[in-house]
């Protein structure tokens, strides 16, 4: 076993593979024996025999099934554009902090908050990446569309100063391949560490939006309004 446990995971999964394929198997075998025979000989027959009977035990069914289709394939009521400048959401979802929540939490607890936010608001695969060698990745999700987000939680006392956001520019995008790059300061920034990231498109997400964030709005709005008013 290699000391990343993937010989235990390769062990387990062709094992897994071997059961998925014998049940799969006395499955086949029960499906085209027992079932074939009991639908193309007894049922058939009954239906054949009670064709009145059988469109009434057929009707309710047809329509839960039509109705569940049309539920699957309708979009929902709330629409939102990721990434642009607009976002719809007519009323909060359910996980919320207040910014006291927050600071009182460790600093993984914070990043983890930031990855249940992200979930939240419906991206895809957050998780909270934080840790030795993370190269400033303490958070990563993809959106609705494939675009990757990639976070930096920022728990300081004290506003967040250029030479953060300097680090954090050097690895988000060459490193981790991110299409949005956002540091969330629980204190806000130094006006030279704004300077910086609005020249190099490092999003910035201060104590206010924090707030509203975290209060229950969609991420993408908030940024869409903290550029709208940059």
């Amino acid at each position: 076993m290699y000391d990343d446990g993937s010989f235990e995971r390769w062990l387990k999964f062709g094992l897994g593979g071997l059961f998925a394929l014998a049940a799969a198997k006395m499955f086949w075998h029960w499906l085209t024996h027992d079932v074939w025979h009991w639908l193309t000989g007894d049922v058939w027959g009954w239906i054949t025999e009670h064709p009145w009977w059988s469109a009434l035990i057929a009707a309710p069914i047809t329509l839960f099934v039509l109705a569940f289709l049309v539920g699957l394939f309708l979009p929902d009521d709330a629409v939102r554009v990721y990434g642009g400048a607009e976002a719809e959401q007519e009323e909060p979802l359910g996980l919320t902090y207040s910014l006291d929540q927050l600071a009182a939490m460790s600093p993984a607890g914070f990043e983890q908050a930031c990855a249940d936010l992200l979930a939240r608001d419906g991206f895809l695969r957050a998780r909270r990446a934080g840790g030795a060698g993370d190269l400033g990745a303490d958070v990563v999700a993809w959106d609705a569309p494939g675009n990757k987000i990639v976070l930096q939680c920022k728990q300081y006392a004290r506003p967040v100063g250029s030479t953060e956001i300097q680090t954090f520019n050097g690895t988000a995008r060459p490193e981790h391949g991110a299409d949005t790059a956002v540091i969330v300061g629980l204190n806000g920034f130094t006006t030279p560490a704004s300077h910086f990231a609005a020249r190099h498109d490092i999003t910035l997400l201060g104590r206010e939006d924090l707030e509203s964030w975290a209060h229950g709005q969609h991420l993408y709005l908030v940024i869409a309004e903290e550029r709208s008013a940059a």
